[in-house]
């Protein structure tokens, strides 16, 4: 979840089942709970940019998303967020079980960072002079 006044994103939850109604389901709850007023959801990429299965997959997903709950949906690149995250929980001494947890959601949180800081980059981009 993202504070867009702050540009700030902070992790939330992991949703964790493998089926795509219950999936979407606690989707559902959590946009009711929070009313977000957009969805940002990972790109991923190879690390040269290009494309791959995955990439088509999370397109698929943001147009899911966008229709079901009618809402604007962003892809953001994610390329080397699970690397990221993987050094930030060992820089904070973060292991075993806990570690596999809070992976998907501090590398979900540097791809919603990612897009704060995007839009706060075209947003200078746009100052009058």
């Amino acid at each position: 979840m993202g504070n867009t006044l702050l540009r700030a994103a902070s992790p939330l939850t992991t949703i964790a089942s493998e089926e795509n109604a219950a999936r979407f389901a606690a989707i559902a709850a959590l946009i009711a709970e929070w009313q977000p007023g957009r969805l940002i959801v990972g790109r991923p990429v190879h690390s040269d940019g290009a494309e791959h299965e995955m990439t088509a997959r999370a397109g698929r997903f943001a147009r899911q998303l966008e229709g079901r709950f009618n809402l604007p949906v962003s892809l953001v690149d994610e390329r080397f967020t699970t690397r990221a995250a993987e050094a930030a929980l060992t820089a904070e001494g973060v292991t075993g079980a806990a570690r596999r947890a809070a992976r998907d959601q501090v590398a979900a949180q540097l791809i919603l960072q990612a897009y704060f800081d995007q839009s706060a980059d075209d947003d200078h981009r746009h100052d009058p002079a």
